[in-house]
């Protein structure tokens, strides 16, 4: 039995082993699946505050959850169809300028004056050669790129489809899901845990709610400034705006600065608009900041300021986008479990 032993220690190891591999490897497989799973349940969290506002007023769930749907779907295609016709025509224009600057300019000419500009310290035809070249040598890894590009829009719109689908299956089944899951934990503990979950799931909806909220303030306002300063593309840098506000944290200031930097390029002559849109966002970072996201945010999440930060790093890192969408919820459900089950069991000892 002695020989025996250290062999089935080393056998149960080894399979031990062999399945924690083999088991991460399915959840690499699946990572996809899993982000979409994940996604598809923060949103359904976020939707199931307003059904339940429905249910109080008396109504059937699958009434309210059909009239919540029916409202956000129709809010989103309203807005698309407002906002795509004019990216489509502003994107179409600036095309057509792009072009026809283009075939404006002596290209030769260009090369000549700008070798007079630079001396004889570059060669400008050489250079010119270098890139003709590179382009010719890279052509087919140039495609490629560009079709891993265009299979990448198409799984993503594909993953949005996705995740729509099983967001309203989510929200739908999100009672009996709960129900389901009670029922896993002790009768002693069943309410205590209920209650703890209904916290949770009730702060996640309301930040989701929330950050919503304030994205579309941040677009809205985005896109009445940028008119009023006689701003390029406003409409496009609107949406801008309000996509990245969506990304807690660093979400607001990426894209003011992908919006001033897209003003400088599109008006290098005119100082005044791209210097006005910067003063503005400046100005406006601060509002968000200290008045629109507090009071916003008041009553959905209570985080401090440290570890809103740290999440938003840590799950930016680990998931990317829908990481940094997820951190701040996922760390007030933990602050919240260690406040109400973790300090209370630790103060009996």
């Amino acid at each position: 039995m002695k020989i025996q032993n250290p062999f089935r220690v080393g056998l149960l190891a080894g399979l031990g082993v062999i399945l924690a591999v083999t088991f991460g490897s399915m959840v690499a497989q699946l990572s996809t699946i899993l982000i979409y799973v994940g996604a598809a349940i923060f949103l359904a969290l976020g939707l199931d505050p307003l059904v339940t506002l429905l249910e109080r007023r008396k109504l059937p769930r699958w009434l309210a959850l059909l009239i919540v749907l029916v409202v956000v779907i129709g809010a989103v295609v309203g807005i698309l169809f407002a906002i795509v016709p004019t990216i489509v025509r502003q994107a179409g224009t600036l095309v057509n300028e792009i072009t026809s600057y283009a075939s404006s300019v002596n290209y030769d000419g260009f090369l000549s004056d700008l070798q007079k500009q630079v001396g004889d310290a570059i060669d400008i035809g050489s250079i010119n050669d270098q890139v003709i070249g590179f382009f010719q040598q890279n052509f087919g890894t140039i495609s490629t790129n560009v079709l891993a590009a265009t299979l990448g829009i198409a799984n993503g719109v594909f993953g949005v489809i996705i995740v729509v689908i099983l967001t309203m299956y989510l929200t739908a089944s999100l009672p009996t899901f709960k129900r389901a899951l009670y029922q896993l934990v002790p009768a002693t503990k069943r309410a205590r845990f209920a209650d703890l979950t209904e916290q949770i799931s009730t702060a996640v909806g309301r930040y989701v709610i929330g950050q919503a909220a304030l994205a579309l303030c941040n677009g809205i306002l985005s896109f009445i400034f940028l008119s009023i300063i006689g701003a390029q593309l406003p409409v496009v840098f609107a949406s801008i705006a309000f996509l990245c506000s969506l990304v807690p944290l660093v979400g607001t200031l990426t894209g003011s600065i992908i919006i001033v930097l897209g003003q400088i390029v599109l008006l290098p002559g005119s100082v005044g608009t791209w210097v006005a849109a910067a003063i503005y966002y400046l100005i406006y970072m601060q509002v968000e900041a200290y008045v629109l996201s507090p009071n916003i945010m008041r009553r959905a999440v209570r985080v401090p300021g440290v570890i809103v930060v740290i999440a938003a790093l840590t799950g930016g890192t680990l998931l990317g986008v829908l990481g940094a969408l997820i951190a701040i919820p996922v760390a007030a459900a933990v602050l919240l479990i260690v406040e109400q089950v973790v300090v209370p069991r630790q103060n009996e000892l």
